[in-house]
């Protein structure tokens, strides 16, 4: 089902700007309290006797993924005064205005066999104006929640004027065992948590898996030689390339650069940490900082002509900004306490960290050049950023307190609201986040 692709079958028109109350609905996010939009999804129409169960699960995916957001409010069935019966049909607008919905998704679906076809539409209940065009996707029934999550990306956008990031997948660390013996291999899921699969065995130790820029391979590092070793997994095939290192050198801390052929990474070697880039066809090496600190956890700018990573040369873990070349490194953090884990926003204007400050970890942001900084979330131990394919929402790992203490992955909006657990079995930590599937 991972494999799936669908077909996009019709345009995508997205809404115009933000009007006054009658024009048409747009939702402005900003960093203040935000009044959620009110949203009615009737349960989509069944074209065909088959589709009945998937129509019924491709409307609650939708609710589920827009009311997660934090954004959206959903007016429950119960409340409603007429039904869609049909995709085709008029819609009393007046009926849902009297429920206070102000956006209205409608649907329908057709399945033939193991083909299934999802055609929406969405409204603007208020104005009575439909946004944009209808849309309609192509695939097959085992891939009915990857075409839930695309209807409701193209919802989400329409009103908030951002892309979605619900057909997306997060790249793991599973845990198992307990706390002083951990069991860890790698899995992925759907950034809601559905479809987990296992990538790895848990025989050796495995740690930060990162995404490649358009989510076909992994990085990781494994210490099955006895050393860390960064390893590029293929998610379809599960085969697996190694980066050269010398004997006795450790390599760790690994990322993609923009366009997937090289590697950035930490390299320990003859008591120095330094920044490596890799080139993955040629194995070519090179050294990008060359001083007695420790420099680790590289990442890139959306661009590619910047790197954020973490040092200890100013006598603590802070953040600094190098040329991707290598070269003149500034630092950006001043805030008390340490800092590490950097992460670039997909946008490029905002810096995900974790901070560590009086028995506290956080995870937080801050403009590029260090300045606006804000911590979202505070606990025992918070750590390891990714954002969300739009660089609306940053995943992070939670682990509690006590020999007891497990850690789990968290989801949070850049705002510091809607702070949520993800749904999954298990222990878990160390999540990256892909981008949209095509």
């Amino acid at each position: 089902m991972m494999k799936r692709v669908l077909t996009l079958l019709v345009a995508l028109f997205l809404a115009g700007p933000v009007l006054a109350q009658g024009g048409p609905l747009r939702l402005t996010i900003t960093d203040g309290v935000i009044e959620p939009i009110t949203f009615a999804v009737p349960s989509f129409e069944a074209e065909t006797p088959q589709a009945q169960q998937v129509a019924q699960d491709i409307s609650r995916l939708v609710v589920a993924d827009l009311a997660g957001t934090g954004l959206f409010r959903e007016v429950p069935a119960a409340a409603f005064i007429s039904q869609v019966s049909s995709f085709v049909q008029p819609i009393a607008f007046s009926d849902w205005r009297a429920v206070n919905a102000q956006a209205l998704i409608t649907g329908a679906v057709t399945a033939r066999g193991d083909q299934l076809v999802v055609k929406f539409r969405v409204y603007d209940v208020f104005s009575g104006q439909e946004m944009g065009g209808g849309l309609q996707f192509a695939g097959t029934t085992a891939g009915w929640r990857r075409m839930g999550h695309k209807v409701a990306d193209a919802v989400y956008s329409r009103i908030t004027g951002e892309g979605g990031y619900f057909d997306s997948r997060v790249v793991f660390v599973s845990e198992s065992g307990p706390k002083d013996n951990r069991q860890k291999r790698l899995a992925i899921m759907d950034q809601d948590g559905a479809n987990l699969q296992f990538l790895t065995d848990s025989s050796t130790i495995v740690l930060a898996p990162r995404f490649s820029p358009n989510g076909d391979r992994v990085l990781y590092t494994s210490f099955e030689s006895g050393f860390p070793r960064i390893n590029v997994l293929n998610v379809a095939s599960l085969g697996r390339q190694q980066l050269s290192t010398a004997p006795g050198e450790m390599a760790f801390s690994p990322r993609f650069s923009r366009d997937g052929q090289s590697v950035i990474y930490s390299l320990s070697n003859g008591g120095t940490t330094d920044i490596y880039r890799t080139d993955l066809a040629t194995g070519q090496h090179l050294r990008l900082t060359q001083t007695p600190s420790i420099e680790t956890a590289p990442s890139l700018s959306p661009n590619g002509d910047q790197i954020v990573f973490e040092s200890d040369r100013s006598g603590t873990q802070q953040l600094y900004i190098m040329p991707a070349n290598g070269g003149e490194a500034r630092r950006i953090s001043f805030g008390e306490g340490r800092y590490g884990t950097p992460v670039w926003s997909p946008r490029g204007d905002l810096i995900a960290f974790t901070k560590q400050n009086a028995g506290r970890f956080h995870i937080g942001v801050m403009r590029t050049d260090g300045s606006e900084e804000r911590l979202l979330t505070s606990s025992f131990l918070d750590e390891g950023p990714t954002w969300a394919p739009n660089g609306r929402v940053i995943m992070f790992s939670r682990e509690t307190q006590g020999a007891a203490g497990a850690s789990a992955l968290y989801s949070v909006d850049i705002s510091g609201r809607n702070l949520k657990a993800v749904p999954i079995q298990g222990a878990a930590s160390d999540p990256s986040w892909g981008p949209l599937q095509p």
